[in-house]
């Protein structure tokens, strides 16, 4: 019969090996871990997400029931100085909370510079003109119209491209499961016929391969295999083998509906049909629509589920943890 003393000490061992296995390892290189999250989560089994960029709560999340999480990668950004970015305890709070586990993306604007990060310089646009000068660098363009202290950027210039692969230097040390692309489109504002005015026809291209140049870097520089790549909308773009090849998923909003109104029929059919091949490739398809009247809430929510989409509705700013009665992610 085994001594007293013997049962203790093995049953302190499992312990440590079991809180070893669910933590961040201190003392490691960062780059080199994989995420924490939980194993049996993968993006196969995730049904359910949520979206917020703003006033986030890392233990309101981690006791949500949401199998998927798209976030900043800082705590209320938009406030100045790039807010405070999450530590890998806090994420990896968010990957396995009482909740349930969670696939955690950061939010990363690829297309747009903004005057809140990390990489801003005072000088630029110091008069808040909101155009280009001399002081700015050269693949900064003019501010977004739609979003103050949004400004367009020259998204092929090796510049820009290694400014956004610093911020990907510490989505990566946080430890989150992926990132998700946005401003996608801005490959429109440069193309032939785009606002920008460069008529530019290399533009779709140019996107494509940053888009693939920012999955190779998470995957293999940093050496994160498993890092997730989810750009936000420009479904059109799945088109492109080598693009569909990289991505885990899509983001995509307002599928159905321009707020609380109806989308034409036309838009609607086109949209899904290039949805529907992110689907087909088996990729993992997120849908947002900014609906916020019950009936149709529930008609989006029927409609994505019926095309095998993820949904989650909101409000438009993102700023809390929603849960839509009836949709519960429990």
């Amino acid at each position: 019969m085994k001594s007293l003393h013997a049962i203790l000490w093995a049953t302190v061992l499992i312990g440590v090996a079991w809180l070893a296995a669910g933590r961040v390892v201190r003392g490691a290189n960062p780059a080199t871990q994989s995420a924490t999250t939980h194993p049996a989560m993968t993006w196969a089994n995730v049904h359910s997400f949520l979206y917020q960029l703003q006033n986030i709560d890392p233990a309101g999340i981690a006791a949500s029931h949401f199998d998927a999480v798209v976030i900043d990668y800082s705590g209320d950004a938009a406030e100045g100085a790039d807010g405070k970015p999450f530590t890998p305890e806090q994420v990896h709070l968010m990957q396995n909370g009482p909740g349930s586990p969670k696939k955690v993306l950061a939010y990363l604007s690829i297309g747009e510079a903004e005057d809140y990060r990390f990489y801003w310089k005072s000088t630029w646009d110091k008069k808040n003109a909101g155009k280009p000068s001399t002081a700015n660098p050269s693949w900064l363009g003019p501010e977004d119209p739609d979003w103050k202290g949004n400004y367009k950027v020259k998204y092929w210039d090796p510049a820009w491209q290694a400014i956004i692969k610093q911020y990907v230097d510490k989505i990566v040390a946080a430890g989150f499961d992926g990132m998700y692309l946005d401003i996608i489109d801005a490959y429109e504002f440069w193309s032939p016929d785009g606002d920008g005015k460069l008529n530019r026809a290399s533009a779709e291209q140019e996107m494509v391969d940053f888009v693939k140049e920012l999955a190779r870097y998470a995957r293999v520089d940093k050496g994160r295999p498993d890092f997730a790549v989810f750009p936000q909308n420009c479904p059109e773009l799945g088109v492109h083998a080598d693009y569909m090849k990289v991505v885990t998923g899509i983001g995509a909003e307002d599928t159905w509906y321009d707020g609380n109104k109806a989308n034409k029929a036309a838009d609607i059919r086109d949209t899904l049909a290039d949805l529907d091949r992110f689907k087909a490739a088996g990729k993992v398809v997120l849908v947002i629509d900014y609906v916020t009247q019950k009936p149709l809430i529930d008609d989006f929510y029927a409609k994505a589920r019926a095309r095998g989409y993820i949904p989650y509705a909101s409000d438009r700013e993102l700023d809390r943890l929603t849960i839509n009665p009836g949709h519960d992610p429990q």
